[in-house]
């Protein structure tokens, strides 16, 4: 194999990671097993991390950001917040059916975290990286259509991240598509209602004309 980049050999084998523990779970993603699905040695592991845990904080990362970027792909400010929140729920679920092994594996990872003293620290950082990923998608989404939230937006993040990873579960076990997007959309409907100042409530929408704020040009 190519000598790569410590960047590159992280990333590989992040990749090779999620193959190996998305087809056939977490006690199967071994260093040896990763190493092997990567076409890398071991000794090629330990140059790029300092252990099996830093590699599953790092998937966690990995994981994060391609749900968030899967969800706010195709936001559209003239469909206003709660038609904002309805297309990234959509979005996200399609992003679960097409690969349901990811997610699988967040859920796996978190339960036998919480039962590990040692791997405890990797379920709250899992969790500390939904809600900062919810609160700055709601911040964005806001911004986007020139809405504002009443409060810290911490509260609604939370309830965000409780509602997707019981949908999330829940459409694992049963894979009942329809129901999933009715209860994200509820949940949309219920920030809006509960959380959000929408523009028809006196705030005036922002960069009417131009590009969207809060760096979502790209």
């Amino acid at each position: 194999m190519p000598r790569l980049a410590v960047a590159e050999r992280r990333a590989a084998l992040v990749e090779a990671a999620l193959r190996v523990m998305g087809r056939d779970g977490l006690a199967a993603g071994t260093t040896r097993a990763v190493v092997a699905e990567a076409g890398m040695s071991l000794a090629s592991f330990h140059y790029a991390f300092a252990s099996r845990d830093e590699l599953l904080a790092e998937l966690v990362r990995r994981v994060v950001g391609r749900e968030v970027a899967a969800a706010t792909a195709a936001l559209d400010p003239g469909a206003g917040l709660t038609g904002c929140l309805r297309t990234a729920a959509a979005a996200y679920v399609a992003h679960l059916e097409a690969d349901p092994g990811a997610e699988q594996l967040m859920l796996e990872l978190t339960l036998h975290a919480v039962r590990d003293p040692a791997l405890r620290p990797v379920a709250r950082d899992q969790y500390r990286a939904y809600a900062a990923a919810a609160a700055t998608f709601l911040e964005r989404t806001a911004a986007l259509t020139g809405s504002a939230w009443r409060g810290p937006v911490a509260e609604p993040a939370r309830l965000l991240v409780t509602v997707v990873d019981g949908a999330t579960t829940t459409w694992l076990v049963d894979r009942d598509t329809a129901a999933t997007r009715a209860t994200l959309d509820a949940v949309a409907d219920l920030l809006v209602t509960r959380y959000a100042v929408v523009p028809a409530e006196g705030i005036r929408r922002p960069h009417a004309s131009g590009s969207p704020p809060g760096g979502l040009t790209g």
